[in-house]
């Protein structure tokens, strides 16, 4: 498993920002008998890791010399920057069934797509597993080698599903599909001009207009 080394974090509020400055990253460790506990871990560290793990794959959290088994369990991010803000690690209990979402990783080559100039669409990109934390996947992997005609499709039930692991969806649930190319026409009447869609929607004042209209004519009744 991946590890990470934290330490006990007493700055909190608007003063983590010295701890971003200095290249710590404000996070917070809890579960089931673990009491919430603030930390900070190394930024690089971090983002290592993460890119690596994701959320739904079990790392090793070191705080001052006590090992935990957890999962990242949300990444807040900077909105302008992009920059990670803070992470939460969900202490997980080895023996018992945990649910979280994993990524579908669709891998192979379509040959409706490569042959025909088909438009694969992935209608899903994650799906609600349970299995015990030691048993869950990075990712769940999907063949769209299968995918040969136009309006060919991949469900639920064609995922390779990891040993000891149950998805949380229909078996019939769509997770892609491959369309037809567009035609020349499609594409053109996709290409509106900009003042006919200005047109077709009605301005914020407008509607306000019509509500102030509206409620006139109801007190004159």
């Amino acid at each position: 498993m991946q590890n990470l080394q934290a330490q006990e974090r007493k700055i909190m509020g608007k003063q983590v920002k010295t701890l971003r400055k200095e290249g710590l990253l404000p996070a917070v460790i809890y579960g089931e008998g673990v009491s919430s506990q603030a930390i900070s871990i190394p930024y690089r560290e971090f983002e290592k890791v993460y890119g690596e793990a994701g959320e739904s794959t079990l790392i090793t959290l070191d705080v001052v010399g006590k090992p935990y088994n957890v999962l990242i369990h949300d990444v807040t991010y900077d909105p302008l920057s992009g920059n990670i803000l803070h992470a939460d690690f969900y202490a997980a209990r080895m023996d018992k069934l945990i649910r979280t979402k994993v990524p579908i990783e669709f891998f192979g080559e379509s040959p409706a797509v490569k042959n025909e100039s088909g438009i694969l669409v992935k209608v899903a990109q994650e799906l609600e597993v349970e299995a015990f934390p030691q048993d869950l996947p990075h990712s769940l992997r999907a063949d769209i080698s299968a995918l040969a005609v136009f309006k060919s499709k991949l469900s639920v039930k064609n995922i390779l599903i990891p040993q000891g692991v149950r998805i949380l969806a229909d078996p019939e649930e769509i997770i892609c599909l491959v369309e037809a190319p567009r035609s020349e026409e499609e594409l053109g009447a996709l290409e509106k001009a900009p003042e006919e869609i200005v047109a077709e929607v009605k301005t914020e004042q407008e509607i306000k207009k019509e509500m102030q209209e509206k409620e006139k004519i109801e007190e004159a009744a």
